[in-house]
């Protein structure tokens, strides 16, 4: 009779209160989360691939069910189950973390007028890619363009806008949750929506210009349009392709980048073809590449963003040019 009465006191028991106030604490952290991104990030929320915005409406629905669930007191678990509700509540703290760290940094002026169509350039804007197309005569060679970590496609529309009216078709893809290793199959789409391109140049910044090296490699043997260049903006390949990649190679870094500092770019020439080509741009920094605002980390510049975009616009007209037969 003890026996049961004891076991009938711990199932009527209750969540100690202070473990209660912690999962409310975190629901109320997610909610707070996705406003946040939706208020400093709201461009490229709307503008970048779908992949954040579900997961941020998948938060929103979830702290909402948590708060609902928790608005009285609950059943004590025990065994397994309370070892459970901490699991749980662990992962939850980093899947909210996970979306504060994935907010993307958003594009900015004059990349967001340079996504405005004129006479010699149409910009097409779709889930998954942003497309820069000569409205005039149109080479054979097209541009393919990964964006560094958590940067918005958009952002690179400005310094990439010359290499469009230069008769370079451009694509631009916008990468799941902004990290280009889960957009390895954008190379693909792009050569769908440029069915006309003869020959590829592969490029991108950062993080992207990792991927941009792999994807290289993988087609610059290709029968029908092979990639005949890589484009490196402030990146290096992650590995040594200085021994079978046949791909031009053009990298273009910024003397105080604090990321991809020069004595990265320096080591890199290894793992490069002997011929690669290097043009530095002296007072630039890592975030001179697109126009997305300052990035954490980087160095201080020492010439204007507008300077550098240009220098860097230059030497990428001058690279894609130069393949054409």
């Amino acid at each position: 009779m003890a026996e049961r009465e004891e076991r009938d006191e711990t199932v009527g028991s209750t969540r100690p209160a202070w473990f209660t106030w912690v999962v409310r604490a975190v629901a109320a952290a997610g909610l707070v989360v996705v406003v946040w991104a939706c208020v400093t990030a709201w461009g490229a929320v709307v503008h970048g691939h779908p992949a954040y915005a579900v997961l941020l409406g998948l938060t929103v629905l979830g702290c909402v069910l948590v708060l609902w669930r928790n608005r009285r007191p609950r059943g004590a678990h025990a065994g397994w189950r309370r070892v459970a509700d901490v699991v749980l509540v662990v992962a939850s703290v980093a899947w909210v973390a996970a979306m504060a760290w994935l907010r993307p940094f958003t594009a900015v002026e004059p990349a967001l007028a340079a996504m405005t169509s004129d006479a010699a350039v149409t910009v097409t804007e779709t889930a998954t890619q942003v497309r820069l197309e000569p409205t005039g005569e149109v080479s054979g060679t097209a541009v393919f363009f990964q964006p560094g970590a958590k940067v918005e496609a958009r952002a690179y529309a400005a310094v990439l806008r010359p290499v469009a009216e230069a008769g370079h078709p451009v694509v631009i893809a916008k990468q799941p949750l902004g990290v280009a290793f889960l957009a390895v199959g954008a190379f693909d789409d792009a050569r769908a929506a440029v069915a006309g391109a003869e020959r590829w140049v592969v490029g991108g910044h950062s993080l992207g210009g990792v991927v941009a090296s792999t994807e290289a490699d993988a087609a610059d043997d290709d029968a029908t349009a092979p990639v005949v260049g890589l484009l490196l903006y402030a990146s290096y390949p992650a590995g040594d392709v200085s021994g079978f990649l046949t791909a031009a190679v053009e990298s273009v870094s910024a003397s105080r980048d604090g990321l991809s500092t020069p004595e990265k770019i320096d080591a890199s020439k290894a793992d490069l073809p002997p011929d690669a080509g290097f043009t530095v741009i002296d007072g630039a920094v890592h975030a001179f590449f697109g126009d997305y605002g300052p990035q954490p980390g980087d160095g201080t510049p020492t010439i204007s963003h507008d300077d550098a975009r240009q220098q860097i616009s230059a030497a990428t007209v001058a690279f894609v040019s130069g393949l054409d037969p």
